[in-house]
């Protein structure tokens, strides 16, 4: 799987320049409506030229970034993926039940964090040691949470509450909680 990091690094620079050419038209528009003298008529061809450029511009972006999100093939063919661990997780009273102290996963393995709130709606994100998050997914009382990943580097994350459940969501923090180690299968 590529790395969220990589991928929000990328589309962060390829829409920053689609912008950057949008704000280029709007700026070369104006110009030309509001220049004093003889040529200050837009070429018609040369507007519905520059337009349709970023058009095509704007549909080849969405169709190269269609695929480099990190969850979404896995997502889409996920009823014919069996998880190689299943971990089944409680929320209740501003607190994660876990059903061990820290989950350890092989690289490659496909986990399902399978969440269910006995109370309110959490959110269920886990984090790198920076802070920058790997996925996080709303958890919603009386209805199915679970989010299927593969982790495809070693390391040590931490889950945190990523919605707004009262005063106490703030410091729904467990550190730590899961590890990912290399030598695990390749599947």
């Amino acid at each position: 799987m590529v790395d969220s990091k990589l991928v929000l690094t990328g589309q962060t620079a390829a829409y920053t320049a689609y912008c950057l050419v949008i704000i280029l038209l709007i700026a070369w528009f104006s110009y030309k409506v509001t220049h004093q003298g003889k040529n200050n008529m837009v070429k018609p061809a040369f507007f519905y030229t520059f337009v349709g450029f970023l058009t095509v511009l704007g549909v080849s972006l969405h169709i190269i970034t269609y695929n480099t999100i990190p969850w979404a093939k896995m997502d889409l063919d996920r009823r014919d993926i069996k998880p190689d661990k299943t971990y089944l997780i409680t929320v209740k009273d501003h607190a994660f039940i876990l059903p061990q102290e820290k989950m350890v996963v092989n690289v490659n393995e496909k986990v399902l964090f399978d969440v269910t709130s006995k109370d309110l709606t959490y959110g269920f994100g886990l984090f790198r040691p920076d802070n920058s998050m790997v996925f996080q997914m709303q958890v919603v009382p009386g209805h199915r949470n679970d989010i299927l990943w593969k982790f495809d580097r070693p390391g040590v994350y931490t889950i945190r509450s990523t919605e707004y459940s009262g005063p106490r969501g703030p410091n729904m923090i467990v550190r730590d909680a899961v590890e990912v180690v290399a030598g695990g299968t390749s599947n």
